[in-house]
């Protein structure tokens, strides 16, 4: 049986803004002995602690997925993904797979980060994808579901997205006149969520919207 503080974290996506942050902060922290991170392309960094996994997210080999907790962090958008089939194989079918994996090898915990809106009966086909993987992974009876829903995430993405820097600045400006609910979040503060809820021995589904998240 695993202690408290020796405790092993998978991480979907972290190459990505969110995925990244978080990293270091597992890393950081006592709780985790073990850090894994799923690849498909090695890291930019190294540490002693974290273990680079190549996987195929198209051929999932579930000999892999061997963790108490994973954090999802897995996200592309319509126009990076190029087709709608595309967008939903990473938004929705590689969670999907991986929290199935990792279910039967006996996870504790599956948090992931979905999307402010995100409704299984949503018109928009993005909402939608989120919704539906937040249906679905309910379905699964994780023992422990952690699911955050950030408005538009602030920092450093390390692409050039422009639209997303247009928006990111116009949410920056006019940030005192937006409800809290739809400002734009700084994706450390979605890390910090992320880790400091899996630490509190949380059971069962638990959702945290983007204004709940700018506490953290």
């Amino acid at each position: 049986m695993t202690t408290l503080n020796h405790k092993t974290a998978l991480i979907l996506g972290a190459t990505g803004l969110i995925g990244d942050l978080l990293a270091h902060q597992l890393i950081e922290s006592s709780r985790y002995e073990n850090v894994k991170v799923l690849v498909r392309h090695s890291l930019s960094w190294k540490h002693p602690r974290l273990q680079e996994i190549p996987f195929d997210f198209e051929r999932p080999n579930g000999l892999l997925i061997n963790a108490d907790d994973i954090f999802c962090c897995l996200g592309t958008t319509m126009k990076k993904a190029g087709s709608k089939e595309a967008f939903r194989k990473v938004d929705y079918q590689y969670p999907m797979d991986i929290a199935r994996l990792g279910l039967a090898n006996g996870i504790k915990q599956f948090a992931i980060v979905t999307a402010m809106g995100a409704d299984p009966e949503s018109s928009f086909f993005y909402n939608r994808v989120k919704g539906e993987v937040e249906r679905d992974l309910l379905a699964l009876n994780i023992p422990t579901l952690l699911i955050f829903r950030p408005s538009l995430l602030l920092g450093n993405r390390g692409e050039n997205r422009l639209g997303e820097r247009l928006a990111e600045g116009a949410m920056r400006l006019f940030s005192p006149l937006i409800p809290a609910r739809y400002k734009g979040i700084e994706a450390f503060k979605v890390a910090n969520a992320m880790l400091t809820t899996a630490q509190q021995g949380l059971t069962g589904k638990h959702a945290y919207e983007s204004d709940a998240l700018q506490a953290f």
